[in-house]
């Protein structure tokens, strides 16, 4: 898998996913859950939505 994630949409990746967990858990709602796939992908660095498209945010010396 190559990378197609850069540095700043990471971290806001690992923002929404945070966000959404803790929402989950404020309002004791299972749907926090779903901030794992933004937490992953940004972990992995790569991101499966964006093959299709070949769309790639990050830059050659990322």
């Amino acid at each position: 898998m190559k990378c197609n994630i850069g540095k700043t949409d990471r971290i806001v990746r690992v923002l929404i996913g945070l966000a959404i967990i803790w929402a989950g858990f404020y309002y004791e709602n299972w749907w926090g859950v779903v901030g794992i796939v933004p937490l992953a992908t940004a972990i992995i660095g790569h991101c499966p939505a964006y093959v299709p498209f070949k769309f790639s945010t990050c830059r050659k010396d990322d």
